[in-house]
């Protein structure tokens, strides 16, 4: 079956909500209420659906034959559909298990009654995405944007979760061709705890580290119904953490979507990727379905995109870039983004920059120690399998007992403050449940992982050079060398140079100097790269048995026994509850959770070697919702509190008000606060990046010395220019939003979406830098860099537009676009404040056509989405932080479903010009990926 309907508040495609919503300005939003004007019908048929128990049935489609009219039935089972047709007409009427009915309607005086049986046979064919969770998420209260289960096949980049990129207000971010990153209105990062990931309404985060790992550890495109993006604030809703957003998939239940499915798939660098779906129903002696299992495997193996910062030109970090004398053309070297091991972790020693110094060894200015790219680190053969078994068992038409398990691994490239290589890491994820549709549900489910053999790709390259020489030692020999090979007198020979006076007044012509080492730069290169020869005489090249045995021997053992391996075997534990009834005055939501991190890292990522870290936390929310002036009004009121073991009782209010004037517009407007408590990072961290160590607050920090003031000391020895401060222990983020929404369905060819947003942030999580130090006679002798999570003082806001608009073309094609805004309002030299890491404009055009005729032949579709992201500046960790240019992206696909065999050939293209681009800065080059998949789909007869 392959149609196109109309129904109150929305147009259905195939039985899936279209989706076209995308930003404007307020101001045009404005201009489009008050500008458009509308068509009412000439009749209107009214019914009643039921069910064989007299149950009234909840959102089932009721269409007009041949035409996209159609509604769907309310909470008692009843309709209203207005028509622009004289009878006699049929109405189809569909209901996910059940069979479809036609009713022909001959006056529309009389009412349609109808009683719908159960079906006992799997229709394939059918859609079943239009039911009444459609047309609540059209009237949410807060913004969501959604993938079903036509548009997952249909997208034309890799896989649905990279499609998920091209909805409205969303922004994608590639890491690594493994992991990619979801995130919505701002403050993006490639460690994405500002969103929260759920899978059948379980948390796909990460244990120990406290996010998702995009769908690394997720679902297979074959089992996913729909997926939910639910964009802003939304804590009220869905807990702690939802803090920009909530990313839904939701996986199909054996009892509809039965059978075999199957799908391989090829493409460029070495794609290879296939999945099974499996489902069996059975039924009791009564014929009713009554168990039903569900069984899928995937597997998916690549060449990774690799991290080379611009191929060959290695571009120098911001860091280089800020001091003096050094950069991409500094003859010592610099800081190269994607080379680990250059950083000059000790620029008070390496460098000869004092004025004595320069003096005395002019030329040598600083110097970097010679590092390892992460071509060299890294494994880039991307790896991911995904299994899951689920056990479905019906009490009774409504009631549904859900046991299920899933198993994920893989090795693939990850960004955080460090590249890391996650490699063979593992999770295991168990649920039992038990629910009724619009009712109940009690869930409980837990998350065990394993970091298996990843390490960290930076610290390795630390360890590698440790391994030879100490970093002083290295220091030390190059500035003797360089001395001893005479290169100092050479520089002082160059014509013109200045020489040292001799006579009063003793001052040096240091800008004489300067400029003719800037202007002999090359020849000085050849000095520091003659220093650089002698000075590595024993480095670990890459490639030779010597370096092979070091550095297997480093990434195998743990940070704790001088390796650079993790150990991460963390676990969650999660229940939840939640129960609906409806009094006289409205519909009322009750529910609460409660959750247990117990994280196992053995020292090697938080402080728990001497005892076993624990943290719980709760919470319990209610919610009203209440229709009011002839249904025309809905309020919706919900408050949560949450309660963290190390913090303070948190409440998250939300409100909205939904005004549905007819059956085409919906209006709304929404004020809602979200929190993110302190992830066990910001709590326990203990871990050693080799610029500094990562601390966690719980308990805050006290007089640590500012960097600047420790610089300006080495360069006086004036004690009044040390700077000591403090830091407070760490609390949780707090952010709220108010929203303008606004929603028309045209002439069943239209349908625009636009919202608006203002946001208010206070107690930013992020971090201080600091320094220990210890002084002998005056001199810093030991001095320990400490990178601590800390809040920021300064409020900031921001705002942002949404528009979106489809348009259908034909019952076969729909054109489709969307803009979004976003602005970060405060300006702020608050360095706590994240990065907002946002471009300002972006926007998507596509085209897609569903079953189209060609030369007499159905079964042909396609889909083209072109994407436009403007420049911004990206802001990670000081090794991973510069300028994102702007880009443009097209991805494409066309396929074949073949009746005979019920198969679907597609061909495919994402970024089909090869337009290479970042995404996130330290991350790789994305070019295209072209690639070919066969899926079959076959119903038990």
């Amino acid at each position: 079956m392959n149609y196109y309907y109309y129904h109150s508040r929305a147009i259905v495609v195939n039985g899936q909500t279209g989706k076209l919503c995308k930003r404007l300005t307020l101001l045009m939003c404005l201009w489009v209420l008050g500008s458009w004007t509308f068509t009412y019908a000439q009749g209107e048929i009214k019914g009643k659906l039921q069910k064989e128990n007299s149950d009234p049935v909840v959102g089932a489609a009721v269409m007009i034959e041949g035409t996209r009219t159609g509604t769907l039935t309310n909470k008692d089972g009843e309709f209203s559909l207005s028509v622009k047709q004289n009878p006699p007409l049929n109405l189809i009427i569909t209901y996910f298990g059940m069979d479809s009915v036609t009713q022909t309607v001959t006056d529309f005086a009389q009412p349609v009654n109808v009683v719908m049986t159960e079906k006992r046979v799997e229709l394939a064919a059918v859609d079943i995405i239009a039911n009444a969770a459609e047309e609540r998420k059209k009237r949410s209260p807060v913004t969501v944007e959604s993938m079903g289960i036509n548009a997952i096949k249909e997208t034309p980049a890799a896989n649905f979760y990279d499609g998920l990129g091209n909805l409205k207000g969303v922004d994608l971010t590639a890491a690594s061709l493994g992991f990619k990153i979801v995130n919505t209105r701002g403050f993006n990062s490639t460690a994405p705890v500002r969103s929260l990931q759920l899978i059948d309404g379980v948390d796909n985060q990460s244990p120990g580290l406290n996010f998702s790992l995009g769908n690394f550890l997720g679902a297979s495109d074959l089992d996913v119904e729909s997926v939910d993006l639910i964009v802003g604030a939304s804590s009220a809703y869905y807990g702690p953490n939802a803090f920009n957003g909530v990313i839904s998939m939701k996986t199909k239940n054996p009892f509809v979507h039965r059978g075999l499915s199957a799908s391989v798939k090829v493409g460029e660098r070495n794609l290879a990727e296939g999945a099974i779906r499996y489902a069996k129903v059975f039924q009791d002696k009564n014929g009713k379905d009554r168990f039903a299992f569900k069984i899928n495997v995937f597997y998916m193996q690549a060449d990774d995109w690799e991290a080379n910062n611009m191929d060959e030109s290695y571009r120098d970090t911001s860091d280089s870039r800020a001091v003096p004398y050094v950069g991409i053309d500094n003859p010592g070297g610099y800081d190269a983004v994607n080379r680990y091991g250059d950083e000059n972790l000790n620029p008070a020693q390496n460098r000869a920059t004092n004025p004595d110094d320069r003096i005395k060894t002019p030329g040598l200015g600083r110097w970097h120690r010679t590092g390892y790219l992460e071509r060299d680190l890294v494994d880039y053969d991307t790896r991911n399998f995904k299994g899951n078994l689920a056990f479905h068992y019906k009490l009774n038409n409504d009631a549904e007992v859900i046991a299920s398990t899933s198993y994920s691994n893989g090795t693939t490239v990850f960004q955080g403050d460090n590249r890391i290589s996650l490699k063979d890491i593992q999770f295991f994820q168990h649920r039992l449940e038990i629910q009724k549709r619009d009712k109940y549900f009690l869930r409980a489910y837990m998350t065990h992982e394993d970091a298996g053999n990843s390490y960290d790709a930076v610290f390795t390259a630390f360890k590698l050079q440790e391994n030879r020489k100490s970093d002083s030692d290295w220091s030390q020999e190059y500035r003797t060398t360089y001395v001893e090979l005479g290169y100092p007198a050479q520089v002082r020979a160059i014509e013109g140079f200045p020489s040292v006076p001799r006579t009063p007044p003793f001052i040096y012509d240091f800008a004489t100097a300067d400029s003719i080492v800037a202007a002999n730069n090359g020849l000085i290169g050849t000095f520091h790269d003659d220093v650089r020869s002698v000075v590595d005489n024993n480095y670990l090249v890459p490639g030779t048995a010597a370096f092979d045995s070091v550095f297997n021997d480093i990434i195998s053992k743990p940070f704790t026994e001088g390796g650079t391996r993790f150990v991460d075997r963390s676990a969650l534990y999660h229940l939840h509850g939640e129960y609906k009834f409806t009094p006289a005055f409205g519909k009322i939501t009750l529910g609460s959770n409660a959750r247990l991190y117990a994280p196992n890292t053995e020292g090697t990522i938080f402080l728990d070697t001497a005892e076993r870290i624990i943290n719980f936390e709760y919470g319990v929310y209610a919610g009203l919702e209440k229709q009011m002036a002839n249904d025309e009004l809905r309020l919706n009121a919900t408050l949560r509190m949450d309660k963290n073991q190390n913090f303070n009782y948190l409440f998250s209010p939300a409100v909205s008000l939904v005004w549905t004037p007819d059956e085409s517009q919906v209006f709304r407007i929404s004020f809602g606060g979200a929190i993110r408590n302190p992830t066990l990072s910001n709590q326990f961290l203990f871990y050693n990046v080799g610029r500094a160590i990562l601390l966690g607050n719980l308990d805050g920090r006290d007089s640590l010395l500012t960097a600047e003031s420790l610089e300006a000391y080495s360069n006086t020895f004036n004690g009044d220019t040390l700077e000591y401060f403090n830091v407070d222990p760490i609390r949780p983020e707090r952010v709220q939003t108010i929203e303008l929404g606004y929603r028309v369905s045209l002439n069943d060819k239209i349908y625009f979406d636009a919202n608006y947003y203002y946001s208010r942030y206070q107690d930013f999580i992020g971090f201080e830098i600091g320094l220990d130090v210890g002084f002998t006679t005056g001199i810093p002798t030991a001095v320990q860099a400490f990178r601590i999570a800390s809040n920021a003082q300064d409020v900031v806001t921001t705002q942002g537009v949404a528009v979106g608009l489809d348009y259908f073309l034909t019952d076969e094609i729909t054109l489709n676009g969307n803009y979004s805004w976003n602005r970060l309002n405060t300006a702020t030299d608050d360095p706590i404040i994240p990065a907002f890491n946002t471009p300002e404009h972006k926007f998507n055009l596509g085209i897609t056509g569903r079953n189209v005729r060609i030369r007499n032949t159905e079964g042909w579709g396609f889909s083209a989405n072109y994407k436009w992201v403007q420049g911004f500046l990206f802001e990670g960790s000081p090794q991973f932080t510069g300028f994102i240019e702007d880009y443009g992206l097209v991805d494409a696909q066309v396929s074949k479903y073949v009746d005979e065999i019920k198969g679907t050939f597609k061909l495919g293209s994402a970024n089909i010009l090869n337009n290479r681009v970042y995404q996130a800065y330290g991350g790789p080059l994305i070019g295209r990926l072209s690639y070919f998949s066969v899926t079959f789909d076959v119903a038990p007869k």
